[in-house]
């Protein structure tokens, strides 16, 4: 089994982490059972979210009593300072302990730095050296953005999309963070559900020894897989190396990042949700996504002319007219309960 350390943290980790998103699905009961397994057969490093709904009081039920045996990095989304510290608050309460690991500016669309008029490092800064928090991280879906947070040096950890779909400018992203010495937490390591062969997604991870992946898991039988990893590391080989470039051929087209690069659409359509509604509807709580205002919105992919200007500014190159015809497609059987998404 590898040990990843998280750059200048020191944080150590065995090479899978616990992603906590999905735990929103299941029961409490089941929850903590997932948690607390996972721990027992090693897995330290466990991600949540404030925006993850009770993700993070399932933790809190099931490490309360064992919170010196994990690792735990949570997020913040908001994007005043006020706001931010509430969402601490709320934060150590929901997790029954009084300081958090990793805390995370969530999913942002800038670099935040001193001075720069928003008061929002400051802000975790401030965290820092009251205690509350013991390193300053951030998650970005935007390359640019993360290469600009990787160059600033004012941030521990850095959490950005990552697994054998990815480009050559991720790679060099991850490298460039191992030369800096800050932390790499790849999030979606399965492309929300779009790979399938977890020996290929950890065979390819084991490449890089300064990444640490986060699994997002809510079944045992998921649990399992990865845990089985630990005893014995699936290997890049031939087999493996064809299982990639398979998938790389008939997948990468469908990959939406969600930077939001596309937007605006000429006719109003949430490009960044709606082309990766698949996903999202199978990977968040379901009726978040089925809900009227989601159903309107999918339904304007109807209304798409195909001025391909979407395309012309998508990084990936992606033929996003059709991916998001395909979304709506699977979209619609769902809503007629033909696709069940449970």
């Amino acid at each position: 089994m590898r040990e990843i350390i998280l750059g200048s943290t020191g944080i150590r980790s065995p090479q899978n982490a616990f992603g906590a998103l999905p735990i929103q699905r299941i029961s409490e009961a089941d929850a903590v059972y997932l948690l607390q397994k996972a721990l027992d057969h090693g897995m330290t490093y466990f991600d949540t979210a404030r925006a993850y709904t009770d993700s993070e009081e399932k933790m809190g039920v099931a490490f309360h009593d064992r919170r010196d045996k994990i690792t735990i990095a949570t997020k913040s989304q908001s994007k005043t300072p006020d706001k931010v510290r509430a969402d601490l608050e709320q934060s150590l309460k929901n997790l029954q302990t009084d300081y958090i690991d990793v805390y995370q500016f969530h999913c942002v669309d800038q670099c935040y730095k001193p001075g720069d008029g928003t008061g929002m490092y400051e802000e975790v800064l401030r965290a820092k050296e009251e205690g509350l928090i013991r390193h300053i991280g951030i998650t970005a879906h935007k390359i640019h953005i993360a290469e600009e947070i990787v160059e600033s040096g004012l941030y521990e950890t850095l959490q950005f999309p990552f697994n054998y779909l990815t480009s050559e400018r991720e790679i060099a992203l991850v490298n460039r963070c191992k030369e800096k010495n800050i932390g790499f937490i790849c999030m979606k390591g399965l492309s929300g559900g779009l790979l399938t062969n977890s020996k290929a997604c950890m065979a390819f991870m084991t490449q890089f020894d300064n990444a640490l992946p986060i699994w997002g898991i809510q079944k045992e039988s998921e649990l399992d897989e990865w845990l089985s990893f630990f005893d014995k590391t699936p290997e890049m080989d031939d087999e493996i190396k064809a299982v990639i470039e398979k998938d790389r051929a008939e997948l990468t087209g469908e990959f939406c990042r969600s930077c939001g690069y596309c937007a605006p659409c000429t006719v109003d359509i949430q490009i960044s949700q709606c082309a990766r509604m698949s996903q999202l509807v199978r990977r968040m709580p379901s009726q978040d996504w089925l809900t009227p205002h989601w159903q309107e919105e999918m339904m304007k992919i109807e209304n798409c002319v195909d001025c391909g200007v979407c395309m012309t500014r998508c990084p990936y190159e992606l033929k996003i007219p059709e991916l998001l015809r395909k979304n709506l497609a699977d979209y619609k059987k769902i809503l007629a309960g033909e696709v069940s998404v449970s």
